[in-house]
């Protein structure tokens, strides 16, 4: 039994893969400061979610999450109470704050200003958080704070920031207050309220785990008080997530049970199902068919057996023949629907395409420069650090934009690269990434 526990902790131990705790702390500090750079990104960032919102563009929605620095204060307000910091978390919350603020506002100026209202898919999706929304939150946060601690980023914090999204919700909220629907806004600040929460949960719960030092020592009383207050905030958090929750179980329990009646219950020879509809008010499963015409027995016979699928208190109503006179109607309705869902799932594929494309060219800069960092050691001893990224250099003269590769290296101290030196390093660069233009920026 020891020997399992020993194996076990070799395994899960985070503490053994933990960077530098100083340099961790310092990069979250900075990453929770919203001003200059880190303010216009975010606008930016905003005013892309919300393209993406108002043309239901899932690839622009995650391109917004991508570069949103959102993450910054939540993550840092986790450290803060992880460590007892109260000068990080005072920080952090003013910035969280001021970006939120920021978020809402620029999100309310878009949808004033553009001519397209109408909610679409991705929109609406943001205005009904569960406890779904809470797992992600609290896993991705989880994710977050082990990449961040551990050094081991790569593509952990661009998938937490998708996988969190905390952009669409505050962009849903501002269309919510340009449009004035307000459940709109409440469901969505709801959701990014608790995104906020749980992924600063989650934060706190690793550097805990992951023993970092306390910043200022706490007596036992005031360390229950803080644990008392992160548990109600949590659990008051959960409750309205919960009952939506249990009121999407039902409902769709319930629309199950509908379709499991109407497949084994109604299936008469020479009738075709057209639509079926369900009044809760009234209590009332409403159902249209065509072809042969099912008589008052055959629909007293299925009606008998609402209760087997709970249906029990509900009244089954066959609209048929004369008694219908929109049959044709409900007809070009699923007609026009299925060639609806035919056009959207040809859209999707496009666009999961197009982003599996763009991930690719993302992650194939970071996989070249691990492949030529052996060799760049040996090729250029004097250069410490080096990065690839790609951008767009645009001519002022031509109006001319050329997509180019940057390569930004770091020299030693009192070492210089000549001319010479650095066109042989932007021609060795160039040929080893196959790209059509590079550029290389000495520092």
């Amino acid at each position: 039994m020891d020997r399992l526990k020993d194996a076990l902790r070799r395994y899960f131990d985070l503490r053994r893969d933990k960077v530098d705790e100083a340099q961790t702390i310092a990069n979250i500090r900075a990453d929770a400061s919203f001003r200059g750079a880190n303010l216009w990104v975010l606008i930016f960032a905003i005013f892309t979610a919300s393209l993406g919102l108002n043309v239901n563009s899932t690839a622009v929605i995650i391109g917004a999450m991508l570069i949103s620095p959102l993450m910054g204060p939540i993550v840092g307000m986790g450290l803060s109470v992880g460590i007892n910091d109260l000068d990080l978390l005072k920080t952090s919350a003013k910035n969280y704050a001021v970006a939120t603020l920021v978020s809402v506002v620029t999100a309310t100026v878009y949808f004033l200003l553009s001519p397209f209202k109408e909610a679409q898919s991705e929109l609406l999706a943001r205005t009904a958080p569960t406890l779904y929304d809470v797992m992600i939150a609290f896993f991705g946060g989880a994710a977050g704070i082990v990449a961040i601690a551990t050094g081991g980023k790569g593509n952990v914090i661009p998938g937490v920031a998708i996988a969190t999204a905390l952009m669409p919700p505050l962009c849903t909220a501002g269309y919510g207050l340009a449009t004035g629907q307000w459940m709109f806004f409440l469901g969505a600040f709801y959701l990014f309220f608790i995104n906020t929460v749980f992924i600063a949960t989650a934060t706190f719960l690793g550097v805990r785990l992951m023993g970092f030092d306390w910043h200022q020592e706490v007596s036992k009383e005031q360390g229950r008080k803080a644990r008392r207050v992160l548990m109600w905030i949590v659990v008051l958090t959960m409750v309205p997530a919960g009952i939506m929750t249990f009121d999407l179980v039902r409902k769709s329990l319930f629309n199950q049970d509908v379709a499991r009646f109407v497949e084994q219950e109604l299936s008469w020879n020479g009738t075709q199902i057209l639509s079926q509809q369900v009044d809760r008010d009234a209590k009332v499963l409403r159902v249209a068919v065509i072809g042969r015409e099912v008589d008052d027995e055959q629909i007293a016979l299925a009606e008998q057996h609402l209760a087997d699928y709970r249906l029990g208190e509900y009244h089954l109503s066959v609209i048929q023949g004369t008694q219908s006179d929109s049959l044709m109607q409900l007809v070009g309705q699923l007609e026009t629907t299925r060639s609806d869902y035919k056009h959207t799932a040809l859209q999707q594929s496009q666009q999961i395409r197009d982003l599996e494309i763009a991930l690719d060219r993302y992650e194939s800069l970071e996989r070249l420069a691990e492949e030529l960092q052996p060799e760049m050691r040996v090729l250029y001893p004097d250069i410490t650090n080096f990065a690839l990224a790609r951008t767009v250099e645009q001519r002022t003269d031509t109006a001319v934009a050329t997509p180019i590769v940057v390569a930004i290296v770091d020299v030693k101290e009192r070492h210089q690269m000549s001319p010479q030196q650095q066109s042989q390093l932007a021609e060795w660069l160039q040929a080893r990434s196959k790209v059509d233009s590079l550029r290389v920026i000495v520092q």
